[in-house]
């Protein structure tokens, strides 16, 4: 059965409220229907899951998936007035699958979300750690429950296996420097904090010399590291297009180049392409399901948007659908 008890404790909302990203481009391109079914596979705070309740009306259905069990209590509070038509679940979108099946929908999904990265709740709270202008304790676990923090990361692995992280999950140029300058810093003293670590970043590739400040990198890749976040990113993508009925769209905002580019391969895969036969005649490649792009180029934040939520400027979002009798398409 599609039901849910609220909890009855309230979150005491410290921090800045989260401002749901692109919320009117994703509705025109998800499309809700009228007593469809909907996943928000990044609940957060609610902001999407509402807009979508105000369309889909009272025989729709949403479930609302979030690893931070905080996000869910904020939820609670942001959508109590569609209690009877939402049900909230602290666990990862990467099996949402498994979930769905449980409360009966698979199959029935007519959209999905996927809003990526940290919010601006958790950024907020200095306990989390996931913030470099935040002193705090090298957490950056997004489900409390799980075992490992930054912390332990930066404790444990080996200078090449940081390096490798801070390389292939943040982009960082200067990877192998700050990667050794940790693991002789960890000598002395374990980097057990926020400010720690910005301080041995800055002795590494020296102070801001642009825009970015030099920390920026590093903690996105212990997050993502942390999380495992682009591990359940490929399985929540597949999961997600396998549980959408014909007709059924999904969308993913993302805000780097890591995110946006898995995304927008695992949409090329599943729309294929139509291959010429030396016998004459063509086939389709690709992946099952099968899909079709809703929109061919993401779409990003307008210009309002960006001055009104800086945090929002990297935005990228892409919806697919699952093709009733769609022709192959191709991806920018």
């Amino acid at each position: 059965m599609f039901t849910h008890k609220f909890m009855d404790t309230r979150n005491d909302m410290r921090g800045e409220m989260h401002q749901p990203v692109l919320t009117k481009e994703l509705m025109d391109l998800l499309d809700p229907k009228e007593g469809g079914v909907y996943i928000d596979g990044t609940v957060g705070s609610g902001g999407h899951a509402r807009a979508v309740l105000e369309i889909i009306g009272p025989d729709g259905r949403l479930l609302g998936i979030d690893r931070d069990i905080e996000a869910i209590r904020r939820a609670e509070d942001a959508l109590l007035i569609w209690q009877n038509q939402v049900c909230l679940k602290q666990c990862n979108y990467a099996e949402m699958k498994k979930i769905a099946d449980a409360m009966g929908v698979v199959s029935e999904v007519d959209g999905i979300i996927l809003d990526l990265g940290v919010s601006s709740e958790q950024l907020a709270l200095d306990e989390r750690g996931f913030s470099f202008m935040r002193k705090g304790p090298l957490d950056m676990r997004m489900d409390q429950s799980e075992e490992t923090t930054a912390a332990e990361l930066l404790r444990n692995l080996s200078e090449d296996e940081l390096a490798a992280i801070l390389r292939d999950m943040g982009e960082d140029p200067h990877a192998k420097r700050i990667a050794r300058m940790i693991t002789r810093q960890r000598i002395e003293k374990p980097i057990e904090t926020t400010d720690e670590l910005v301080e041995v970043i800055v002795r590494a590739v020296g102070g801001r010399g642009g825009k970015r400040h030099p920390a920026t990198r590093t903690f996105q890749a212990l997050r993502i590291a942390v999380n495992k976040e682009l591990t359940y990113l490929r399985k929540g993508l597949a999961e997600g297009l396998d549980i959408l009925k014909p007709g059924g769209r999904m969308a993913v905002i993302s805000f780097h180049s890591l995110e946006d580019r898995i995304v927008k391969h695992c949409f090329a895969e599943h729309v294929g392409r139509s291959v010429s036969l030396e016998q004459g005649g063509c086939r389709w490649e690709g992946k099952e399901p099968k899909m079709l792009l809703v929109n061919k180029k993401p779409m990003t934040v307008s210009k309002n948007e960006r001055i009104d939520n800086p945090r929002a400027r990297s935005a990228k979002l892409r919806v697919a659908e699952r093709r009733r009798n769609a022709q192959p398409d191709s991806v920018s």
